[in-house]
């Protein structure tokens, strides 16, 4: 690099600007080596603000003149107010990552005690801190914990504010937006949840900080086949993994106990006519037209020639009944009715892929509902009952497969889901959390012979999941 950008020996100067880092002081006849590439339109070479530590690593090694006028971060000495003793794993954890540069990503179950690694690390690193999270509700819990954690100024950037601070709360969302002016003012960088970070809108706000010290933390990283890519994405981010254990490593000392079971249920003579014939006529469509679902744009195809045709929109109509039909089947409320009345002294949640059922179970059992039409009022009342056990039952969607803290639930019942092997281990994780003598359980109720049975093989795969037991439906006489 010394023979390449600096010939005349003068100082360079490297600037934030805009999400990205300019090379003052070396024209074009200079041969700047990735990850610069010259711009035209400013005469300048530019790089991703993502870039800084390399390019930092670089000039310093090179001993070549340089002012950093891109760093806008400033160091502190964070010292926790409440000292608790870490875990073992947590110990382990926060080494690896340590020894690691101080960037990657940590993997531990939800429930173990990843914000207490957080917190760590926030005070190893000792710089303007950014934390960056899914929700607002994530947001508001992180800005509590860290309000009461350390003797410092606590911004938020999302839900209706911008303050800032020496550590910062946002959202993936609020991130993006603002780190292209931003992005020069953090040192340290943790994205909660990270498995969120790989999409094409979020992935830039990581791009746009030269922040050099990076943590992600995570339950459920991307998986193969789910999302091309996102786990080399994810590296390039943050960093590689560099800590990692199951639900199943941590049960009984760090985590609740639990298991997992299978419940196998069939659809009645007049539910197996409807849903033969309307999969039959799917069949027929895809096969006419050559639709492999093997393919990963199996899907996108499908949706593509279907609203080509009459006879495409009758085959998406009969695909959507057909799923209907399955995860819908009377049979899976009889099986609710059955397990509720198990444990109908426990904290239960009931689980469903589509928010139809979610009001159904709610009206039929009396229990209340919460989905993404929810107030936030609302369901944090709601919340609230349940933890403290004035409600033992909730019925939800997806809102509750993360970011949220009902220690006191100890038995989910998933009547259906997608196949992402993440969603049902978050699912898991909602009751996992340590509380004295709980032994928590997690139901999967499957409909026989459909293809809710495919679906339910492919989420769990994972390891979580490798010591399910597969009941039939005799328990219940």
């Amino acid at each position: 690099m010394a023979d390449t950008i600096n010939k005349d020996n003068s100082e360079l100067i490297l600037q934030f600007d805009a999400g990205t880092l300019l090379l003052e002081g070396a024209d074009q006849s200079f041969a700047a080596p990735p990850p610069f590439a010259w711009d035209e339109r400013v005469r300048r070479y530019r790089a991703l603000a993502i870039a800084y530590r390399q390019i930092v690593t670089e000039l310093v090694r090179g001993k070549i003149p340089h002012q950093d006028q891109a760093r806008q971060y400033i160091e502190f000495q964070f010292s926790a107010e409440l000292t608790a003793e870490p875990r073992p794993y947590q110990q382990d954890a926060i080494a690896a990552w340590k020894n690691a540069g101080r960037r990657g990503t940590v993997i531990l179950p939800t429930g173990a005690g990843k914000t207490f690694v957080a917190q760590m690390a926030i005070e190893m690193v000792g710089r303007s801190t950014l934390v960056v999270v899914p929700t607002i509700d994530l947001m508001n819990q992180w800005y509590d914990l860290l309000l009461s954690s350390f003797n410092a100024e606590i911004g938020l950037i999302g839900g209706g504010y911008f303050e800032k601070g020496a550590i910062i709360v946002t959202t993936y969302a609020s991130a993006f937006r603002f780190m292209e002016r931003m992005g020069d003012q953090f040192g340290f960088i943790i994205f909660d949840e990270c498995h969120h970070l790989p999409s094409d809108v979020y992935r830039y706000a990581a791009e746009m900080a030269i922040a050099p010290f990076r943590l992600g933390l995570t339950a459920t990283p991307e998986r193969p086949g789910e999302e091309a890519g996102a786990n080399e994405v994810l590296e390039r981010l943050i960093g590689p993994i560099v800590y990692r254990r199951e639900a199943q490593q941590l049960a009984g000392e760090f985590l609740a106990d639990y298991t997992t079971e299978q419940i196998s249920v069939v659809l009645s003579p007049e539910e197996r006519e409807a849903y033969d014939r309307a999969r039959s006529l799917f069949r027929q469509f895809i096969w006419e037209k050559g639709i492999n679902f093997g393919d990963p744009r199996g899907w996108q195809n499908f949706i593509m020639l279907s609203a080509r045709s009459e006879e495409g929109r009758r085959a998406m109509q009969a695909y959507r009944e057909s799923k209907r039909i399955a995860l819908g089947t009377d049979a899976k409320l009889h099986v609710l009715e059955k397990l509720m009345q198990r444990h109908r002294r426990e904290r239960l949640i009931v689980f469903t892929a589509e928010n139809e059922m979610v009001y159904r179970i709610s009206e039929q059992f009396l229990v209340p509902a919460i989905t993404h039409e929810t107030p936030i009022k609302e369901r944090r009342m709601w919340l609230d009952a349940f933890n403290k056990g004035d409600v033992l039952a909730l019925a939800t969607s997806k809102v509750l497969n993360e970011g949220v803290n009902i220690p006191e639930a100890s038995v989910a019942v998933v009547l259906s889901g997608s196949g992402s092997s993440r969603e049902h281990i978050q699912r898991l994780g909602r009751i996992l959390r340590k509380q004295p003598d709980k032994q928590a359980v997690l139901y999967e109720v499957v409909t026989a012979q459909t293809a809710e049975e495919r679906i339910s093989q492919r989420r769990t795969n994972a390891r979580q999941f490798q010591r399910d037991q597969a009941l039939g439906d005799d328990w219940l006489e």
